[in-house]
């Protein structure tokens, strides 16, 4: 049987109605062929019978035959069409320029052509003279970029000193002087660079998908903080327009009994006056009266009883003058000043402290430093003194010289507040302090040698430092609340009962863990300073 010539076209083996390989094929009598199925219906159509090809026209509607050897021809090569046409190209090789519809894989690519062959396209170059001088290498994609610009010979080289790809021609030229490796050992240098690279950066993603967590965090943090200041602030300014209001009413109150002290001394004068009035009315008529009498007799007898003029005030130095408001309003306004002057501490103090009071942490104080002469409660929270010295192991985080104590947490940044209950303390000491400061002797103990601290006793309220500074006593002193800003280098004390700010250290250098510092202070003979620091739970209603 005959085979298909695999240098034929589909064109040769297409039907010229449908342009379809033959079906059934079968032959007019002018010679062209069609596929039964189109031929037979295109007569159909056509009011005379002719070739659609060469226009012959048949008188009588022609019966074709078929043509046995195209139709062995058309099926075989509709198979060869259905093996090509199969996904013949995986994605990391390169395609064949020269197939239509579905491409095959290169097997051979041209430096002369610039293009890639399958073996079926191949064939011209292995079969034609001149194009058997042609190179062929190895499948490439892109071979335009493969070629040097220059030399127009293959970029087979890499400049590493101007890290660029060259060509053999290269070398020996521009890039004479510097050094040169194969693509391929400088590929291997760089994937191994691209590997690093490529496992750095899902840690890098990592590290920007935290950043954003973190941003978003801030974010909400702030947010929150936010409607926590409007809030507070609402409230600071409720209360000061609340002291205007009172002040207002306090002004006009002012200005209208002053008004009414007017108004009820010009009554008066004028219930005074009408009272004259009457009076000098009655004798004006009792004179008429008698000016008009005839009998002597009468006349002096009525004249001698005539009544004494009534007393009448000299009214020309009498006079209601308009209140003066001079001053009134400025005086108002100087009370006015130094009310919200003292609601604005009161009130600041007070939103501070409840804005610091946020930051609470729950600390205990940690035995391991407690002095052996001190007793914790086992909760943590309490410490006094005990009196007597307890046998404990020489641990070097201990105290031995002071009653002191820090807790088990500390911080390294951020900001933190803890309150300590010192009702019925004759004397007391808290604070911060860092965590290398000696706890085996004496020192100064001030913010160069790492204490922060508060010091009270019954004549003597101090922020310890060099020198002290002194405080006004807090007679009704219950509890202390510290707070501290690590990253900004302040420490604050506050009077958590009365909500007033005590005292704050600012510009601190903080550069190592801060600890809560306690010191319950000794009790003497008589039992006096007895009663325990406690560390207390924040409660921010108050």
């Amino acid at each position: 049987m005959a085979s298909a010539n695999t240098s034929w076209s589909e064109e040769d083996f297409s039907c010229s109605i449908c342009l379809d390989v033959f079906s059934s094929p079968v032959t007019t009598p002018c010679g062209h062929n069609f596929c039964r199925t189109c031929i037979t219906k295109f007569w159909d159509e056509q009011v005379k019978y002719k070739c659609p090809v060469c226009n012959k026209i048949f008188d009588t509607k022609p019966d074709p035959q078929v043509n046995t050897l195209l139709s062995q021809l058309a099926a075989q090569f509709r198979t060869t069409v259905q093996v090509k046409e199969q996904p013949c190209v995986e994605p990391a090789e390169v395609p064949c320029d020269f197939c239509t519809g579905t491409q095959q894989k290169a097997v051979k690519s041209c430096l002369e052509c610039f293009m890639s062959f399958c073996q079926t396209h191949l064939e011209p170059h292995q079969r034609v003279t001149r194009l058997q001088k042609h190179r062929l290498v190895e499948p490439m994609d892109r071979l335009e970029d493969r070629m040097c610009k220059k030399h127009d010979r293959l970029l087979e080289l890499f400049c590493q000193t101007e890290q660029v790809c060259v060509c053999q021609f290269c070398t020996e030229s521009d890039h004479k002087s510097h050094p040169v490796v194969p693509l391929k050992e400088e590929y291997e240098v760089k994937t191994a660079q691209l590997g690093k690279i490529e496992a750095e950066v899902p840690q890098m993603i990592q590290e920007r998908k935290e950043k954003i967590k973190e941003i978003k965090g801030k974010v909400e943090i702030s947010n929150k903080d936010a409607d926590r200041e409007i809030a507070i602030g609402g409230q600071v300014f409720t209360a000061l327009i609340g002291c205007v209001e009172k002040c207002r009413d306090e002004f006009n109150q002012t200005v209208q009994e002053e008004l009414k002290s007017t108004e009820k001394q010009a009554e008066d004068l004028i219930k005074e006056l009408e009272q004259e009035i009457e009076d000098l009315t009655n004798r004006c008529s009792e004179v008429k009266q008698l000016s008009h009498t005839k009998d002597h007799l009468h006349f002096l007898q009525t004249f001698r009883s005539l009544k004494d003029p009534p007393p009448t005030r000299d009214w020309t130095t009498v006079e209601v003058r308009p209140p003066s408001y001079v001053g009134t309003l400025r005086r108002s306004l100087d009370q006015l000043e130094e009310t919200l002057n003292m609601e604005m501490k009161k009130l600041f103090d007070d939103a501070v402290l409840k804005r610091v009071q946020q930051y609470e942490v729950d600390v205990t104080l940690d035995p391991d430093t407690a002095h052996p002469y001190l007793i914790l409660s086992e909760d943590g929270k309490q410490v006094h003194d005990g009196g007597v010295g307890k046998e404990l192991p020489d641990n070097p985080k201990r105290f031995t010289k002071s009653l002191f104590v820090l807790t088990r947490q500390s911080f390294s940044s951020g900001r933190f507040y803890f309150e300590v209950q010192v009702k019925d303390k004759t004397t007391w000491w808290l604070g911060v302090v860092r965590e290398s400061i000696d706890r085996k002797g004496w020192t100064m103990w001030t913010p160069e040698t790492g204490y922060w601290t508060l010091y009270y006793n019954r004549d003597r309220f101090v922020f310890n430092d060099n020198p002290d500074v002194r405080l006004p006593l807090r007679a009704e002193l219950q509890k202390v609340g510290v707070f501290v800003d690590y990253d900004e280098g302040v420490v604050s004390f506050y009077d958590v009962e009365g909500r007033v700010h005590i005292y704050s250290a600012t510009g601190c250098t903080f550069s190592e863990p801060l600890y809560p510092f306690l010191y319950p202070g000794p009790r003497d003979y008589k039992g006096n300073n007895s009663a325990p620091l406690i560390i207390s739970p924040v409660n921010q209603t108050d």
